[in-house]
């Protein structure tokens, strides 16, 4: 147990608690918080802190899984397959994501009322709403982000081992998933992990088209009660928290994996 805190109590480090110690009780009483009780209570915040964890989860999903195959396609397709593949990924990362979740809102969103066959159709009851294009565009940015990182890393794997898999008569999805995709994916931990975190720090845009997250709650706040700072540093605690718990996650996960495949 001792030596677990011992690195914790280095000077500089105890210094610096001391200093954030001191700064939350300054915060707590010098600060108006009169207004939490009220928006914790109608479940605002609540609402927002959901929205903001389940599009974080699920744009980060799916955004990975189209990121795979943007990578493949590019490290191993055919050039009418890498060509698209590589375009998406230039298209993604050369524009602005607000200008993407923008352009999906309020261009294709705008237009697909008017469209007699969508508006009757199953999908009206989710395209009426904001959240697909904000989860789309999260998504889209993710996907062409790491799929330059896995192009990069699907390309780091020596070709012998593949080479190998092959004389072992496996086939070519076999080899893919049990031997190049899982020490590409052992490359990319790190970085991962980094990008999450910027992912997360993403999320904020949707609230420019409609969507209640973190974000727009501290808004709603400033609106309602004239007050700045203290939603927003708020805001920045839980924004925080989240990071520290993906930091952590991540850095367990790359103590899962083992260096060296045997």
């Amino acid at each position: 147990m001792m030596d677990a805190l011992r690195p914790l109590m280095k000077p500089h480090r105890l210094i610096l608690m001391a200093l954030a110690v001191a700064l939350v009780w300054w915060c707590a009483v010098s600060l108006n918080w009169a207004w939490l009780p009220d928006y914790w209570n109608n479940g605002l915040i609540l609402q927002g802190l959901w929205t903001t964890i389940w599009m974080l989860v699920a744009s980060w999903a799916l955004g990975l899984f189209f990121a795979i195959w943007l990578g493949l396609a590019q490290a191993a397709g055919p050039w009418f397959v890498a060509l698209p593949a590589k375009g998406f990924c230039s298209v993604i990362r050369g524009t602005p994501l607000l200008l993407q979740m923008w352009f999906l809102y309020y261009g294709l969103g705008s237009l697909f009322p008017y469209i007699p066959w969508i508006r009757h159709s199953w999908a009206w009851v989710y395209l009426r709403e904001a959240w697909p294009y904000g989860l789309l565009a999260l998504t889209f940015s993710f996907a062409g982000y790491e799929g330059e990182v896995m192009r990069g890393a699907l390309k780091g794997v020596p070709h012998g081992q593949l080479e190998a898999a092959r004389a072992f008569g496996m086939s070519r999805f076999t080899t893919f998933h049990r031997i190049w995709l899982p020490q590409a994916v052992r490359r990319v931990l790190p970085t991962l992990g980094g990008e999450t975190v910027l992912q997360l720090k993403s999320t904020p845009l949707v609230a420019t088209i409609t969507v209640i997250d973190l974000f727009d709650v501290s808004r709603r706040v400033y609106q309602d009660t004239f007050i700045t700072y203290e939603p927003l540093l708020l805001l920045a605690v839980v924004y925080m928290a989240i990071t520290g718990l993906i930091v952590l996650f991540f850095r367990w996960l790359e103590r899962q994996v083992p260096t060296k495949t045997a």
